[in-house]
């Protein structure tokens, strides 16, 4: 049979394919966008290196792929450090023999105007959010290409990146994820890197209830949808592992919005949260 008439939803080209996923530990059993992309992926026969500068985070979800028969590695450190970085990728090397696949799924959030928030702040949310993608993926390309021959990344962003309230220093360095990916997807496109974005909305994760959301604000973010439905980790680790598939074998340097249609209406129906 001719191969460009196959059905393209047989093979998602995902079995036997190694991820690191940064930020992949939550609290407790909770589902966090990072923990969603790590199952999400298992599930499919990734092997996936699960990191987290909480140890114990890493290792829970760890436990949870391997109660589903898959097969997972935690691996314990900050991203925002260069040398840590190096090592990641190359626990990854080691323990699957291949790298094809990173998610970039860490940050912070903040508050305030640039005339209210403190320098040291501001580095802070710029290093977590935006040089911690920059190392991980610095270190991940090269090992992609010599391994696997290419591979496909997704940088997790915020739509506080289209939609900036309240929030200067995260919007600042959500925007600024867009334009790493764009500028990624473009450099290393020739090398069979493919690089997307994906935008979560207000959905709700143990980073968000952890803060103690009362049921009032939680409402308020389910009203935000267009469609009425309160998102969560699942959504987001939906459209990763979409964008990381062979079903996306044909896009790159995109932005995948996944907010419910929150970011079409005005702002009496937004709630960023």
């Amino acid at each position: 049979m001719d191969s460009s008439a196959r059905d393209p939803l047989d093979d998602d080209g995902l079995t036997g394919r190694a991820a690191i996923v940064t930020g992949g530990g939550a609290a407790g059993d909770g589902i966090g966008n990072g923990r969603a992309a790590c199952i999400l992926l298992a599930r499919r026969g990734v092997k996936v290196l699960v990191v987290d500068r909480d140890g114990a985070l890493a290792g829970r979800t760890v436990a949870m792929i391997a109660a589903e028969g898959g097969q997972a590695r935690a691996f314990t450190g900050d991203v925002t450090d260069d040398d840590t970085c190096k090592a990641m990728v190359a626990a990854a090397r080691a323990g699957f023999g291949r790298v094809d696949f990173l998610v970039n799924n860490v940050g912070i959030g903040s508050k305030g105007p640039v005339t209210q928030e403190p320098l040291g702040d501001w580095q802070r949310v710029l290093r977590t959010n935006l040089d911690s993608m920059f190392l991980a993926s610095r270190h991940a390309i090269p090992a992609m290409r010599e391994t696997a021959g290419g591979g496909a990344i997704v940088n997790v962003s915020s739509i506080s990146a289209l939609r900036p309230r309240g929030m200067t220093s995260y919007a600042v360095s959500k925007g600024g994820v867009i334009s790493l990916t764009r500028a990624m997807a473009v450099d290393h496109g020739p090398e069979h890197v493919r690089v997307n974005c994906v935008l979560p909305g207000a959905v709700y994760t143990p980073l968000s209830y952890g803060g103690g959301m009362s049921e009032q604000a939680r409402e308020q973010r389910r009203k935000a949808s267009v469609l009425g439905v309160e998102g969560n980790g699942w959504d987001v680790g939906m459209a990763v592992r979409f964008l990381l598939s062979q079903q996306a074998r044909f896009i790159t340097g995109q932005v995948l919005v996944v907010d419910g249609g929150q970011t079409l209406v005005g702002p009496a129906r937004d709630h960023q949260g």
